[in-house]
């Protein structure tokens, strides 16, 4: 797994998520800037996982393939579920949920890393 593709990830989510927490305390809807944070978020997360998949295709990885790849496939689902939310939420509470979404990315992709290390 390329860590340096994992850092990107996770400093971006941590980005996006300051960014909608700032936009929630001024009682903001989503914006555009926020929308194509949250596509660069998806690109980002796209490439990590093509590294992930591209690695155990060569033989590298932890023995635990479930749980490697149902964590890939949770961060490629959660940046358009939560930019959909954030949408149909067209108030500060759209905002909050991008929050959540920045934050779970960044735990996950942290997560991610354990996992490829082996840890528990």
């Amino acid at each position: 797994m390329n860590t340096t593709v994992a850092t990107i990830v996770i400093t971006l989510a941590l980005v996006l998520m300051l960014g909608s927490v700032i936009a929630a305390v001024r009682d903001r809807a989503m914006g555009m800037v926020l929308l194509i944070g949250f596509a660069l978020l998806e690109v980002a997360v796209l490439v990590q996982a093509g590294f992930v998949i591209a690695a155990v295709a060569g033989g590298a990885g932890p023995e635990d393939k479930v749980t490697l790849f149902g964590y890939i496939a949770g961060e490629v689902l959660i940046p358009p579920a939560g930019v959909f939310l954030g949408l149909a939420e067209r108030s500060r509470w759209g905002s909050a949920i991008l929050a959540v979404a920045g934050f779970a990315i960044a735990v996950m992709t942290a997560r991610l890393l354990q996992v490829w290390q082996g840890q528990a």
